[in-house]
């Protein structure tokens, strides 16, 4: 038998999921401020280990995560204004608006309103000061260069993305659809005032982020993170390295991702990202991907891939499709990627997100690379004891889910079954049935999966009403937030239940 690429998931542990939009703070969305920190204070109280985010990048229409403009840069949503406030690049007064934007939601509308001309104001105040530094972030300088591979590209994608009145970059003028032709052009003194404006962003943002990764690891806390498989479209990604893409001479999608009928939706989930051109990925010997995950292990201690049975063969719809039925699989060169990969990052913690219609040939990579899988308790009631959600069908490579980000919290999922299922759940678990969110919690935790990770909601034993995303709706995800009273009331009367559970269990 081949020895596996990777080998780290070899003791037990547990942790939370909770993005970083849904924390409380006084600027209508998460951020990386005092909320964050107390989070790993909460994790570390109750025994666990992990806090798990969804992907970092700066979003677009639609607010998803997993359609970023950049899959290296950060979002700067999350950047936290109150050290800038106290380093004079913003006044009191100035954030007000977004002290009146909910609080246990986000309105993006608002955000995107008030939130940029912010950022703007504190761009300008530092060039005005001159200096190279800001708080403890350290030379802003060194950090353009170190991030040289794709943040001239990504700012001045978006500062132009800006000039166009927001369009895509295939509906911009022919001569600035390509970074070298752009740079060409005669740029206004504004374009290029944003561009600087927009690495300057990256740079607080990379700043803020790795401080608290400083602090979650005194407290034994590790970042576990999103990538995901493919890229948008309308990112700085395809923008500046088209021929990495299956697009026409134009730059329009010869076909698009997506994935078949499955569980979330009857006509499968049609993403509309462009596919890779796995032939020149292959000739450039992965370099991309290599940069890739270099940079997002600077965002995570451990990276979780999402959709990794797309690396075994990828759902390719043609772009004029209207939903994800009529595609086909076609294949990906998987194994030689990650052997890759390993060769570049031979110590990363990877986790492979195995769920939709998986085959001998995905189970295959997976076991050669090594990667832990998924298991998560909704998909596992209703059939039979040979379905692999089961707890007593998990091996010790396994992350076990109570749910995910793409699921309904756990107590609206159980309301929403048939009797048939609430019946199995019940006799499977040995429970009434009346705390159903700490009843599959517990079943995680007793799990020989040696990852158990839980949803904030579940912890909380909240309602639908809680759901963060769900899976082919084009309103009303990304948007739930947990409220300070809420986090606060969860650290003072369930930290010491918990880490007692996972104390019992080896989880410590």
């Amino acid at each position: 038998m081949t020895e596996s690429l990777y080998n780290w998931l070899n003791h037990r542990s547990s942790g939370v999921l909770l993005h970083l939009s849904s924390l409380p703070s006084k600027t209508g969305i998460g951020n990386l401020g005092s909320s964050a920190y107390r989070t790993i204070d909460f994790i570390h109280a109750a025994g666990m280990r992990i806090w798990q985010i969804c992907p970092l990048g700066p979003t677009g229409y639609g607010d998803s995560p997993y359609q970023c403009f950049s899959a290296f840069a950060g979002n700067p949503y999350f950047i936290d204004l109150e050290p800038l406030i106290e380093g004079g690049l913003l006044r009191e007064d100035e954030c007000q608006m977004l002290r009146g934007l909910p609080v246990e939601y986000v309105d993006y509308g608002l955000l995107y309103n008030h939130f940029w001309p912010l950022l703007r104001k504190a761009y300008d105040r530092f060039k005005a000061s001159g200096l190279d530094h800001f708080c403890s972030y350290g030379s802003l300088d060194s950090f353009r260069k170190a991030q040289s591979i794709w943040i001239e590209d990504f700012a001045l994608f978006l500062s132009l993305k800006s000039h166009f009145g927001g369009n895509s970059w295939l509906e911009w003028p022919a001569r600035f659809r390509d970074p070298t032709q752009a740079r060409k052009q005669d740029l206004t003194d504004e374009v290029l005032l944003a561009t600087d404006a927009h690495v300057f962003y990256q740079y607080l943002f990379y700043g803020q982020l790795a401080k608290l990764r400083k602090y979650a690891t005194t407290k034994g806390v590790e970042i576990l993170g999103d990538v995901p498989i493919f890229v948008a479209l309308d990112s700085s990604d395809v923008w500046a390295n088209s021929e990495l893409f299956q697009l026409t001479k134009s730059g329009k999608p010869i076909a698009v991702a997506g994935v078949p009928p499955d569980y979330f939706s009857t006509d499968g989930q049609l993403w509309g990202n462009p596919l890779y051109n796995w032939k020149i990925h292959q000739d450039t010997g992965f370099a991309w991907w290599i940069d890739r995950i270099k940079a997002n292990l600077e965002f995570y201690d451990i990276v979780r891939l999402d959709h990794f049975r797309g690396f075994e063969s990828y759902w390719s719809v043609p772009a004029n499709e209207s939903t994800a039925r009529n595609g086909k699989w076609l294949p990906c060169p998987g194994h030689e990627l990650f052997k890759a990969i390993h060769a570049a990052c031979p110590k990363a913690k990877l986790i492979a997100e195995d769920l939709g219609v998986i085959t001998d040939a995905v189970n295959n990579l997976r076991r050669d690379t090594g990667l832990p899988g998924m298991a998560v308790l909704q998909f596992a009631f209703g059939g039979d004891a040979e379905n692999t959600y089961l707890p007593h069908n998990y091996s010790r490579n396994t992350i076990a889910y109570s749910g995910t980000h793409d699921n309904d919290t756990s107590l609206g999922w159980y309301a929403k079954q048939d009797e048939e299922t609430q019946d199995h759940v019940r006799r499977y678990l040995n429970v009434s049935g009346d705390e159903i969110s700490w009843d599959l919690i517990r079943a995680c935790i007793q799990s020989t999966a040696h990852m158990a990770i839980f949803p904030l909601q579940d912890l909380l034993s909240l309602d639908s009403e809680a759901r963060l995303n769900t899976p082919g709706a084009s309103m009303g995800n990304w948007q739930w937030r947990v409220t300070s009273k809420q986090l606060e009331k969860l650290h003072v009367s369930s930290a010491k239940y918990l880490k007692d559970q996972l104390d019992l269990y080896g989880r410590i």
